[in-house]
């Protein structure tokens, strides 16, 4: 998911003078191509998905049947799933490119989406409505816009007979939104290497911010992300009869260890994307936390900077490896001393550190060999930040440039995860592209009424066009 449209972004900017006001405003009568592009979106976005009621490979062989009637070979369009998860398939598509030395791109996006439920909606969750210059639905914004904004790109491609430089992959996966079940990136990544291999990736994670207002005041590349990981810390006793206590209590040992966990602040640090960040959002507001994001990049032992800055609980976040108390669950029985208690600590890893680093780390703090720690899932990877490579970010500056004029474009580590993790640990870069733009309040996304403004969608759709174009040359 889009970690909260990238509010860390438009946060360092609306919070100060808005630099730029492009007007988001209403959408003239849809063009031809924009037409067919909407039947795609709509009836993509109208198959339920969830991993509860819905079914991805439905969603998939839909796509695949509009690749094919537009002219892709059966050999250049492949679906996909597993036998124990037969409704959570995906697809990858592959455009030919005439260059035999430039390495493909790959465009990734999910098509599974959070599960809604009728009863706690406004309007269906699963048909698409168009309400005061927006597009209600679930999956709207989260991510089937880019899916079909992807699928479209090689469908026009198709019938314009367009000859890109660069060979262009489209993998549309399942499994993003529900971390336990099957996720395909994570499977093509692992088991089907060969078939997305590609210098670099474009995904969900970037993108533009409003003032809430009406306004465009941000554009956002995500470049890289943190690990995302679940730590099951166990305390356990011979318990015994509640009306003779003692202090070996389990209870009260968890208490004691979560207590230590949630006063735990680990180290500042920066890399080259956050560098990046807190100099040009730092340098765009005009107050005290501005001055000290620029002061903490300039010298990240500033304490008094830090101290400013971490006062922004989004900003505090990007500076570190974060771990807090999510679960609990202790005791069998209320005239009983407990005998076990199991307590979820999540971790949200910066890159460059191991989840054992961490799990180490923990044991440290706690200082209690009695509480186990464990991973409480061992197959996720260690976040690799891809490089700020001016080749693939100076293309989305440049058209960024030209759809939204002097609206800064601000490069981004995300504190939550997307599909890009499994990407970039098998040695594929992978951005989050700038484009559509969402609304300070998150649009609903993995909530209640999820919506994406109707000029979002085109304007963003005509941008990530441009924007293969001039990547795949």
């Amino acid at each position: 998911m889009r970690t909260m449209w990238m509010a860390l972004a438009v946060g360092a900017l609306i919070a100060g003078p808005v630099v730029a006001q492009v007007p988001t405003g209403k959408m003239d009568p849809l063009r031809p191509d924009q037409q067919r592009f909407f039947e795609l979106y709509k009836q993509l976005v109208e198959t339920d998905t969830s991993v509860t009621t819905g079914s991805c490979t439905q969603a998939a062989e839909q796509i695949a049947a509009r690749l094919k009637a537009a002219g892709f070979a059966d050999d250049q369009v492949t679906l996909f799933s597993v036998p124990d998860h037969p409704k959570e398939g995906g697809i990858v598509a592959i455009y030919p490119g005439t260059s035999s030395t430039l390495e493909p791109i790959l465009l990734l996006a999910h098509i599974d989406v959070v599960a809604a439920k009728r009863a706690d909606w406004v309007r269906d969750p699963y048909k698409l409505v168009e309400e005061n210059g927006y597009y209600y639905a679930r999956g709207i914004a989260d991510d089937k816009m880019m899916a079909a904004t992807w699928a479209d790109t090689l469908i026009r491609f198709k019938q314009a007979g367009y000859k890109p430089g660069r060979t262009v992959k489209m993998a549309l996966t399942c499994g993003e939104e529900t971390d336990t079940a099957f996720n395909g990136a994570q499977y093509l990544a692992n088991h089907k290497r060969d078939l997305i291999d590609a210098a670099f990736a474009l995904n969900e994670g970037g993108g533009g911010d409003t003032d809430g207002k009406g306004h465009l005041v941000a554009q956002s590349i995500q470049v890289g992300e943190k690990t995302y990981q679940d730590y099951k810390l166990v305390a356990t006793n011979p318990g015994g009869h509640s009306s003779q206590p003692v202090r070996d209590n389990a209870i009260y040992a968890m208490s004691e260890a979560l207590l230590k966990v949630g006063g735990h602040e680990f180290p500042t640090e920066f890399n080259d994307t956050t560098r990046a960040f807190f100099a040009r959002a730092g340098a765009a507001r005009k107050d005290e936390l501005g001055a000290a994001m620029v002061a903490l990049a300039k010298d990240p032992g500033d304490a008094k900077a830090e101290a400013v800055v971490n006062t922004d609980k989004g900003f505090h976040s990007m500076l570190r490896t974060t771990c807090v108390a999510t679960m609990i669950n202790g005791g069998h029985a209320v005239n009983a001393l407990p005998q076990r208690v199991e307590a979820n600590v999540n971790c949200r890893i910066f890159p460059g550190h191991t989840p054992a680093e961490i799990q180490g780390a923990l044991a440290g703090v706690i200082g209690n060999p009695a509480i186990s720690i464990d991973l409480a899932r061992k197959d996720k990877p260690v976040a690799k930040s891809p490089p700020l490579d001016p080749a693939i970010i100076g293309p989305m500056e440049t058209l960024s440039a030209k759809y939204f004029p002097g609206v800064p474009v601000i490069p981004s580590m995300s504190t939550g995860a997307t599909d890009g993790l499994y990407m970039s640990a098998v040695g594929i870069p992978t951005y989050g592209v700038p484009g559509m733009w969402g609304d300070p309040d998150g649009n609903g996304a993995h909530g209640l009424n999820e919506r994406l403004e109707v000029r979002s969608v085109y304007v963003g759709r005509d941008y990530l066009f441009d924007l293969v174009k001039a990547l795949a040359q």
